[in-house]
């Protein structure tokens, strides 16, 4: 009861200075709202993360060729073939934790479709391609080991690709031209969109490694079993440290490495590369949050700021008040629940404004935003924090005035 009564006393009083409450509470409306709307930002820049790490694949390790010397200047990454197909297969076998492990060559060439062509990028890989990248077919069928051994003229293709020769048309069982060559268009992969590099992953066209070797990206005798990459899938993420060493282990021992011999491949874990992105946007959103809540520290200080003010107007009415019987503990609950009051209103608006104010972002930026519960719960938390932490000094104030002293004030 007595709360209920404190409530409508706080509301009643709150009411009397309209434009004056509506500006303390300003602060804490755009405290919460840039809170609210900053975290959204970061949160969004991880799941983004998240999701560029789900589209390449989970559980993944890429192994990179080596570089080469020429004139005394080392060359750059993958500039010299040192991995085969035989690699890939020990790598599968002899190493335990190793779902799958396959090897792809890649290079560019025009793909052409009656009077329309796209220059793009083809994937010279095995039957289990689409298991490493965790990748789906959206309509038709993947290569078997039968069109690998045979280095069948048979292609899948890209979204990015099919709409740009097709349209809005059917693709499969239509013959394409790749570098002149007729291929048989047998499966269309499910969108997956860009990389954290910007690359557009259904810009590709995927053919048998054996008739990408023979046929379009052209290989020598000497190198006829080399690949440009292998890609390695684990069966846990837990285990893809334990793989990495192995690998480098292995691979030094299959290509007669001697111990003062540099690797001549590079094992790269796309799980770290993503950690470190993830840990930096983290950094950010909290740096982000930071700067907003100096605005609710803004606001509380607004708070404490009116309630002085307010207990100074009142003084005559609380020394009233503690003539006829009220103690210091109503007194002092009284000034405190319209503070936390002003803060709450101020916390509902600032969420609304902080949910419109992230739609904005995400609509002006073009920046992926996310708004969870937790944030708004922080956010909202923080401003009633504020309203009993900033409010408790006026209302202390207020508490322990002489009555004698208060009725006499003018």
């Amino acid at each position: 009861m007595f709360l209920l009564q404190s409530i409508r006393i706080a509301l009643r009083a709150l009411r009397v200075n309209k434009l004056r409450s509506g500006l303390t509470m300003l602060g804490i409306v755009i405290g919460v709202g840039a809170v609210i709307a900053m975290v959204a930002v970061g949160s969004g820049a991880s799941q983004r993360i998240q999701e560029q790490m789900a589209s390449i694949g989970s559980n993944l390790l890429m192994v990179l060729p080596g570089t080469a010397t020429s004139g005394g200047m080392r060359m750059g990454m993958g500039s010299t073939m040192t991995l085969t197909e035989e690699d890939a297969r020990a790598i599968a076998t002899e190493i335990p934790g190793v779902l799958t492990a396959s090897g792809s060559m890649r290079g560019a060439a025009p793909v052409v479709f009656g009077n329309q062509n796209w220059t793009t990028g083809v994937q010279g890989t095995l039957t289990d391609y689409l298991e490493i990248r965790d990748w789906s077919l959206d309509s038709g069928r993947f290569f078997t080991h039968e069109d690998v051994d045979g280095a069948t003229k048979v292609a899948v293709l890209g979204q990015t690709v099919k709409e740009s020769l097709f349209g809005d048309g059917e693709a499969i069982g239509q013959i394409v031209r790749i570098k002149k060559v007729p291929f048989t268009i047998i499966g269309i992969l499910a969108r997956k969109g860009q990389t954290s590099w910007g690359q557009d992953q259904d810009d590709v066209v995927i053919i048998p490694l054996s008739t990408a070797k023979k046929r379009v990206l052209g290989v020598s005798q000497a190198n006829a079993r080399f690949v440009q990459v292998i890609q390695i899938k684990a069966v846990s993420p837990d285990l893809l440290s334990d793989i990495q060493a192995q690998t480098v282990d292995l691979l030094r021992q299959r290509h007669r490495l001697q111990p003062y011999q540099d690797n001549d491949f590079d094992v790269r874990n796309l799980a770290e590369m993503f950690a470190v992105q993830a840990a930096s946007t983290q950094t950010m959103t909290l740096l982000l949050g930071a700067i907003a809540s100096v605005s609710l520290l803004v606001g509380g200080i607004g708070i404490m700021n009116i309630m002085l003010v307010s207990v100074t107007e009142r003084t005559r009415e609380i020394g009233l008040r503690m003539a006829v019987g009220a103690r210091s503990r109503d007194i002092l609950g009284q000034f405190l629940i319209e503070a936390v009051t002003l803060a709450l209103v101020g916390g509902i608006l600032g969420i609304l404004v902080g949910v419109g104010g992230s739609a904005l972002i995400a609509w002006l930026a073009k920046w992926s935003t996310l708004i969870t519960p937790g944030s708004i719960a922080m956010a909202f938390g923080s401003s009633a924090f504020i309203g009993i932490f900033f409010g408790y000094f006026p209302a202390r104030k207020a508490a322990y005035l002489d009555p004698i002293e208060a009725l006499r004030y003018e």
